[in-house]
């Protein structure tokens, strides 16, 4: 765990968390070195729409199977 004022520890386990792989979590803590804020910002909102995307299709997914159940229920009756 990060100490409070390790902003660049903090920084990493932020993106571990949040999934980040390998070299993008060195390549953001790069840019937060050289203050280039609008790159890592960029950087942030490629990898939220990603997680986004997984999310979606794991709605959809889910969804699919809501239905396949319903179905099965409805027959049974």
């Amino acid at each position: 765990m990060a100490e409070a004022s390790d902003t660049q520890g903090i920084l990493r386990q932020n993106l571990v968390d949040a999934g980040c792989e390998q070299e993008v979590i060195q390549r953001c803590v790069e840019l937060a070195q050289q203050k280039r804020t609008g790159e890592i910002k960029r950087i942030l909102a490629r990898h939220r729409q990603t997680l986004l995307d997984v999310l979606h299709v794991n709605e959809k997914r889910i969804d699919c199977l809501d239905y396949l159940v319903y179905n099965i229920e409805k027959q049974t009756k």
